[in-house]
């Protein structure tokens, strides 16, 4: 008589792919997520005994675990097959302790799940990974004692229901910093000189570049005018000509951090979309096979590996369907960060001998996309570097010196798979020319410029400069964005984040009482005492210990020192007389009578700009929703006009 086997995972979707591939004889039942966590109306940890977190079953979770009792007293074998992360491994060890405590339980650790990873999983199943668990609580811990004691400050200064956490308040600064940047920026006008050329028929057209061997800088019309006056009699000499042959290698195959920024980049998915999809991607696609298959490895890893079957079958993809040429005579090795969990690997297709074609009528649209962008990218990094002749002109007229840059694909290499098609376009196509070579001078072209500010950052942005600063995880990065948008403190219009006014308040109260926690570098050292929590190179107790007492000290003196901020404005409450003052609500602000609670009068604070449907007359006001502030209405429920922003001028000219 087979055995009995009982396996958890945490989706269903996951459960039904592994389920179909083990058959019957195995149960496979899903966690939902974390079962067992710190409780929701308390801190759940106890400082004084020496940070001992309490653990609780979360609210619905109850039956699942009495089921898994069930189960388990029936079962033979015990597999907990969780992800393959700190999150995964610490939800089935608490599992494992609050139901099976006294039965052995088999960790599998897979990184796809196709029938070949999963069958080899559970035939070399291994122990729990007991700093990997370690690690997960001691960042729990950490982020729940800075949640819970820094939220009722923020309810003291500012209102009710506002709430920090450790990482995300630090990427909120990053974002109002550069906020400010923008805000702070002037402007400076500068003018560029470019000369339109012409040898044998054929033009080009250089650039000002220097005088007398210095950068020129033009900084407005007169002195862009006054340089084309004295250059239109000038005779245009051919100084210098350099070839060179430049070579660009591929990008490494994609982490969750380098797919979220180009999933923005080329499919405008922001991170939470593009890992909703990298997810489905990876638990399970019905392709009309046996099964369900996993189409790429785990999605959450910041590491550059490939297994070597990987590499070798896209190496002979590569040799069949490009040449020798394109395949490299060693397979190339990417840089992996330095706490990069090396057991993992980078983000690939699980059939690499299956075209992203081939399977697009079992997916949606947009996993199509990023299951392409995923296969392609994969291909490519294992490919060779694509070849340009660069062509490089300096040009002499009288004493100023142009330079002229031209570059033409000679050798695709790995842009043959995943390349821009203007990459291969030559780009000003300069023509044969030889040392003293004069030129015809066709037209000088001055061009009037202004310095731009810093872009503010969209989600693929903030990604990249969190990851480069060693903030966050490639697990956290997408929820910290979402957060921050919850919360309000954020808004995302047309793909770029917009700090609100509530989150510039919040982040200016945290900066100057906690100038520790909002500080870039010390929230990346902390991030890599919790990696080194992992390898088991530094104790939890440790690095809480070192926490705590300084964290402790910025909050009684904060909580000692905070008072409430009062705007008082020049609106009179119409119903006793007093000043109406600003408050904040969990819909935003809005004026509050300042004898409240003896007159309890509020109203809307309104934008000053009429709502812009035509014969409605009311005005727009700033609303907050679970997804962020939206502008809306005065006339709701009667007028449902509803604006992430404020309208353009013109849309209001409509009327």
């Amino acid at each position: 008589m087979a055995d009995k086997n009982l396996v958890i995972v945490e989706s269903p979707a996951k459960a039904r792919t592994i389920s179909k591939i083990l058959g019957s004889d195995f149960t496979v039942v899903p966690s939902m997520g974390h079962v067992i966590d710190l409780p929701a109306k308390k801190m759940g940890v106890d400082i004084e005994a020496g940070f001992v977190p309490e653990y609780k079953v979360l609210a619905g979770r109850k039956k699942l675990l009495t089921q898994l009792k069930k189960d388990a007293k029936s079962a033979d074998n015990i597999y907990m097959a969780t992800d393959p992360d700190r999150e995964g491994e610490a939800i089935g060890w608490h599992i494992k302790e609050a139901v099976f405590k006294d039965k052995p339980v088999k960790r599998v650790n897979f990184h796809e799940i196709t029938s070949d990873a999963i069958r080899h999983a559970f035939e070399s199943p291994r122990e729990f990974d007991k700093n990997m668990v370690e690690a997960q609580i001691s960042r729990r811990i950490l982020d729940r004692i800075v949640g819970y004691l820094l939220s009722p400050l923020l309810w003291k200064k500012i209102t009710r229901g506002l709430s920090a956490g450790r990482v995300q308040s630090v990427a909120l600064r990053l974002i109002i910093d550069r906020e400010r940047q923008i805000l702070e920026f002037k402007p400076q006008e500068y003018w560029e000189i470019e000369a339109e050329l012409r040898k044998d028929g054929a033009a080009f057209t250089a650039k000002l570049d220097k005088k007398d061997g210095q950068k020129t800088e033009v900084k407005d019309r007169q002195g862009a005018d006054s340089i084309c006056a004295y250059l239109k009699d000038k005779q245009f000499m051919v100084q210098e000509v350099k070839k060179t042959e430049k070579k660009r290698s591929p990008d490494a195959p994609f982490i969750t951090s380098t797919l979220q920024q180009e999933s923005f980049n080329k499919l405008r998915f922001n991170a939470t979309k593009t890992m909703i999809l990298a997810q489905q991607l990876y638990e399970g696609i019905d392709i009309g096979e046996e099964a369900p298959v996993g189409l790429i490895t785990y999605m959450r890893t910041d590491s550059t590996n490939i297994a070597a079957e990987a590499v070798n079958q896209a190496r002979g993809l590569i040799q069949n369907n490009y040449g020798k040429d394109y395949l490299p005579d060693k397979p190339p090795v990417y840089k992996t960060k330095k706490f990069a969990q090396q057991a993992h690997e980078a983000i690939r297709p699980t059939l690499i001998n299956r075209a992203p074609e081939s399977l697009k009528a079992y997916l949606t649209g947009e996993q199509f996309e990023l299951f392409e962008l995923i296969y392609n990218r994969f291909i490519a990094s294992q490919m060779t570097p694509a070849r340009y002749l660069q062509t490089s002109v300096s040009i002499q007229a009288g004493e100023y010196l142009f330079s002229a840059s031209g570059s033409k694909l000679v050798f695709k290499g790995f842009s043959a798979v995943y390349g821009k098609p203007e990459e291969e376009k030559e780009k000003n196509e300069i023509p044969v020319l030889e040392k003293d070579d004069p030129l015809e001078l066709i037209k000088l072209i001055p061009s009037q410029h202004f310095t731009k500010p810093p872009a503010r950052f969209s989600d693929s942005s903030l990604v990249k400069i969190m990851e480069e600063e060693g903030i966050g995880r490639p697990s956290t990065y997408a929820p910290i964005i979402s957060t921050l948008i919850q919360r309000g403190y954020v808004n995302r219009i047309k793909g770029y984040l917009n700090p609100t006014e509530l989150g510039f308040k919040v982040c200016d109260m945290l900066i100057q009482y906690f100038p520790e926690i909002m500080d870039v570098k010390f929230t990346a050292f902390l991030e890599g005492e919790l990696d080194e929590v992992e390898e088991g190179k530094v104790g939890r107790q440790k690095v809480l210990n070192d926490f705590y007492g300084p964290f402790k000290a910025g909050f009684d003196f904060a909580s000692a020192n905070i008072k409430k901020e009062v705007v008082t404005t020049s609106d009179i409450c119409d119903k006793c007389g007093k000043p109406m003052v600003i408050k904040w609500g969990r819909k935003g602000k809005f004026l509050s009578c300042s004898d409240f609670p003896n007159c309890k009068n509020s109203k809307s604070i309104t934008s000053g700009v009429k709502c812009p449907q035509p014969g409605c007359g009311g005005e727009l006001i700033q609303r907050r929703s679970k997804r962020g502030f939206f502008y809306g209405c005065t006339n709701y429920p009667k007028c449902t006009y509803i604006s992430k922003e404020l309208p353009q001028e013109n849309e209001l000219n409509r009327q």
